[in-house]
């Protein structure tokens, strides 16, 4: 593992003309689509290919569902005026009284996948989680949003997170960029209140040398600073570090200050990287980051700690 210690002040390489866009929502035409694409890269030749390759018929499946996804109930004028005046995320996930529409979802998703050649013991599996009790179902996913992974079916957590994120990508991109603003918690998403999966650092037109968090439920991207911790906010003990052999695409931004660390996507380096599916593909970075000792700060929604 290479690492490098030299720490940056903030926005020394962040030097824009003009006002930083703030916010950046998913494209609703393209969101889950191009993550399928780039699972699909990803898993060739990779140790992780059967599961890489699960997920991207999932992200497919997701796309699609997406693409008919029905009218929901959103936050009114004055729900968002309320939680602009009080620095909290519209869509929070432990405010938001979720629609049963994304029950649905779920339910979807599975059905999409029986069109895919899928291994016997997958198929069976997904034979069996199909048509869950709507209780339960619920209760996986307050777990999974809540990042209680001991009581999580493990099973069923990628397809409860593909059908959480598809209802909230719909409501992001439904109420549009006008209904969001900063947040109190500047490591929050500002639209649903999740951690971020990963930090992107763009490397073309004008967004060159931004970076964004992007947020493991809604796809939502926010702005904030490099050289400043995605979890503490620290500006000291930044250190960054990737595998041997690798092409700097990807690389754990990790803070000494909370002892947490989180990817970093290079675009400059891999224009086609996608923060959910190279997250996934580079388990071997939170494997050595977690025997040095860090933590990681947000999880990635499809991956259930000791499943793989």
């Amino acid at each position: 593992m290479n690492s490098e210690a030299r720490i940056l002040e903030p926005g020394q390489l962040e030097a824009p003309a003009g006002e930083i866009p703030f916010l950046r929502l998913p494209d609703i035409r393209t969101v889950f689509s191009r993550r399928a694409t780039r699972f699909r890269h990803l898993a060739q030749g990779h140790p992780l290919g059967g599961f890489l390759t699960l997920l991207g018929a999932l992200s497919d499946a997701q796309q699609a569902e997406l693409d008919m996804f029905p009218e929901v109930p959103l936050p009114s004028a004055d729900a968002l005026d309320l939680a602009r005046q009080h620095g909290l995320p519209p869509l929070g996930v432990h405010m938001w009284q979720r629609d049963p529409a994304w029950r649905n979802t779920y339910t979807g998703l599975l059905r999409r996948l029986e069109n895919y050649v899928l291994p016997d013991d997958t198929r069976r599996l997904l034979d069996e989680l199909t048509y869950p009790d709507a209780d339960w179902l619920e209760h996986q996913a307050d777990l999974l949003l809540n990042s209680e992974y001991a009581s999580q079916d493990a099973r069923m957590t990628p397809f409860v997170a593909a059908a959480l994120q598809t209802y909230w990508v719909h409501m992001v991109q439904s109420l549009g960029a006008a209904a969001f603003d900063r947040i109190e918690s500047a490591s929050l998403c500002p639209a649903c209140g999740q951690r971020p999966v990963a930090s992107v650092l763009y490397g073309g037109g004008v967004d060159t040398g931004l970076r964004y968090l992007h947020c493991s439920l809604c796809a939502t991207e926010w702005h904030m600073v490099r050289a400043k911790c995605s979890n503490c906010e620290s500006t000291k003990g930044i250190s960054y570090f990737e595998l041997e052999g690798g092409n700097g695409a990807i690389k754990a931004e990790a803070c000494d200050a909370c002892n947490t660390y989180l990817k970093v996507l290079y675009l400059a380096r891999d224009f086609e990287s996608e923060p959910c599916a190279d997250d996934c593909a580079s388990l071997g970075l939170d494997i050595l980051l977690d025997e040095s000792g860090k933590q990681r700060s947000g999880p990635n929604l499809y991956l259930h700690p000791g499943s793989l």
